[in-house]
């Protein structure tokens, strides 16, 4: 008889699959259905709403992790005393594969649950925004709108970008970045060098 730790493993590797698969379903088809998330993790409908009583709460969950994740990131990225442009080059290379992963978020962001999401992504978007700001009081970012609204426009160009890096792979962490920081006012020649030869 499996003991109670074992069934509680079981119910998180459970749960765990079923938002690693809705993070495919949803990013093949924004719309797709609780049906479609449990066909694909290979569990019965039931099984998903035992872990997410609604569609909601699911795209909840999705987005407090892609938030822990990235903070995580961001906090540890920002500790180095580095130029602002140097930082943002370097969280945008350490964030791409979280980018490309939960980019879903970006649509979803946009639709009925812009709400929820957007609330959620507050602790990124502050650090967004302190990081900004930094660079603009250091005159290394541009001061043409407000840090917190500079911020979301630089880190959406990443966002679009992962979300358009799906099969031929021409474009990439680097396109993002170079992107992002033109975004944010860093001239073009100082931005290529920061950047190096990161793929």
């Amino acid at each position: 008889m499996p003991t109670e730790s074992s069934r509680v493993r079981s119910m998180n590797e459970t749960r765990d699959r079923i938002l690693d698969v809705a993070l495919d379903v949803l990013g093949e088809n924004p719309d797709a259905g609780m049906g479609d998330i449990a066909s694909a993790a290979g569990v019965v409908r039931r099984t998903v709403y035992g872990h997410f009583p609604s569609r909601l709460d699911l795209i909840r969950t999705l987005t407090e992790r892609a938030v822990t994740e990235m903070t995580a990131v961001l906090t540890e990225v920002d500790a180095a005393a580095t130029e602002a442009d140097a930082t943002w080059v370097e969280f945008i290379a350490r964030l791409w594969p979280v980018a490309h992963r939960y980019r879903v978020l970006l649509a979803l962001r946009r639709g009925e649950y812009s709400e929820a999401i957007h609330g959620l992504l507050g602790p990124v978007d502050e650090l967004l925004a302190d990081l900004v700001k930094r660079g603009q009081d250091s005159d290394v970012f541009a001061q043409h709108l407000p840090a917190g609204i500079l911020s979301q426009v630089a880190y959406g160009v990443v966002f679009a970008i992962a979300d358009n890096d799906l099969s031929n792979g021409t474009l990439g962490a680097r396109a993002a970045t170079i992107t992002s920081l033109l975004m944010l006012g860093v001239p073009e020649a100082r931005a290529i060098a920061l950047v190096g030869d990161q793929p």
